[in-house]
């Protein structure tokens, strides 16, 4: 006897409805879940995670750069001042008590006077008050403009540089800076001037040129300079020496700067 075909199709329903029902076959009845979207909401987009890593792998600043290829020039200035401070900080022997020459630290310190600008021109207008000859007369004032504008001409290059010694000591009188060197700058300029314009002899002129040599050193040996600085300054004494043989007063214009001043001072008594 044939089945009725509504009734089959009603028991096939049920069977494939208790099968579908076990346990092991319920992901297959529930909806499926749009993950991607839930993954999206929950956590950040592809893009904005290239971005994130993107700012995280930056490039540092210029200043914490390493440049992997300097250039010749560059490398030879850091060396060159690499060993300019590392000598003269050898050199510093005597910058405080414990130092291996602190014994002949008060002598040092004095030669260092002895090249210092308000030595030398308080002594020249000392000389200058006490000559009453043409030719002493011509040759102090000249002296005089020649440590004027090399006192001058050290404090401005100071100012622009701003070097500092290469120890922290206390800057001297009128040299807050340490490039270039005034003391050896002084002692350059006096040395070649009085051994251009004065007849001395023989033993007179090496030990002229000895002071000038230790002048200049002392300043390292104290700690006050490099020797970067010593140098630049012996070479810009002998610059402001040349120049004044160049620009040399008279000893008619030295007379009537002498009548000028004498009688500035005389009317302001």
């Amino acid at each position: 006897m044939r089945s009725h075909p509504s009734r089959s199709r009603a028991k096939d329903r049920s069977i494939s409805t208790s099968v579908l029902g076990r346990p092991e076959f319920l992901s297959l009845n529930s909806p499926p879940r749009n993950h991607s979207k839930a993954w999206r909401r929950s956590g950040p987009s592809r893009s904005q995670q290239n971005q994130s890593s993107e700012n995280t792998h930056a490039e540092p600043p210029d200043e914490d750069c390493m440049l992997l290829n300097p250039s010749f020039r560059g490398i030879a200035v850091s060396s060159l001042l690499a060993v300019d401070i590392c000598l003269s900080k050898r050199l510093s022997v005597c910058v405080q008590a414990e130092s291996p020459w602190s014994s002949v630290r008060s002598g040092v310190t004095l030669l260092a006077l002895t090249g210092h600008g308000v030595t030398w021109v308080c002594g020249t207008l000392v000389c200058l008050s006490q000559s009453h000859t043409l030719a002493g007369q011509e040759l102090l004032i000249n002296l005089l403009i020649a440590l004027v504008l090399d006192l001058l001409t050290v404090a401005g290059v100071q100012k622009l540089v701003r070097r500092k010694g290469p120890w922290d000591s206390s800057a001297g009188l009128l040299h807050t800076h340490s490039f270039p060197a005034g003391q050896a700058s002084r002692a350059a300029l006096v040395s070649r001037f009085l051994l251009s314009h004065l007849d001395l002899a023989v033993p007179l002129r090496v030990l002229l040129v000895l002071w000038a040599g230790l002048a200049g050193l002392s300043r390292v040996l104290l700690g006050q300079n490099r020797l970067s600085d010593v140098t630049c300054g012996f070479a810009l004494g002998f610059l402001h020496s040349g120049l004044m043989e160049t620009v040399w007063v008279s000893s008619s214009a030295c007379q009537t700067l002498l009548s000028i001043g004498t009688f500035s001072w005389g009317s302001a008594r």
